[in-house]
């Protein structure tokens, strides 16, 4: 069965370092990262969706956000999206495709397929809207617990296993 460790971040470096050491650990593909993109804040975007596969470089680790590029230049499927109330995030592995479909639900409606509650879901989008950094990784079980402790080690202001 499959499982969602998701940490909540402050600072763009260590959850960059924390990325990096899942990625050391064999995790690729199962890595996603969510944040708001500050270099677009107060777009003309932020009534709609826009998911975009390049975005201006940021898979190439180059966007408005200096490290924040290069965090999301560690996983695949980089991508830019707008949801409303929330306005332009930058997304990059699983979570942006689940994402790009969630304009109405916002990021707790995205959530709910990976059995977040909706509840924790409004947590983690409140948490993003501050300008905080979500890494989670999508696992197998006997991962999960490995992914976790990962993060943690990292100090990441909340790990959780869902």
């Amino acid at each position: 069965m499959a499982k969602t460790v998701i940490a909540v971040f402050s600072n763009e470096q260590v959850a960059k370092e924390a990325v990096e050491d899942l990625r050391r650990a064999g995790f690729e593909r199962e890595i996603s990262i969510l944040a708001k993109d500050q270099g677009r804040e107060g777009g003309d975007q932020e009534g709609g969706l826009n998911m975009g596969a390049d975005t201006g470089g940021i898979s190439d680790g180059v966007t408005t956000g200096g490290v924040l590029g290069g965090l999301a230049g560690l996983a695949a499927g980089a991508g830019a999206l707008v949801i409303p109330g929330i306005g332009p995030l930058i997304a990059a592995g699983p979570i942006a495709g689940l994402l790009s479909g969630a304009a109405t639900g916002g990021v707790a409606g995205g959530l709910i397929d990976w059995g977040i509650p909706e509840a924790e879901g409004r947590e983690y989008e409140n948490e993003i809207r501050q300008g905080k950094m979500l890494v989670s990784v999508r696992c197998d079980d006997q991962r999960a617990d490995q992914a976790n402790k990962i993060l943690k080690d990292h100090g990441a202001d909340r790990v959780r296993i869902h």
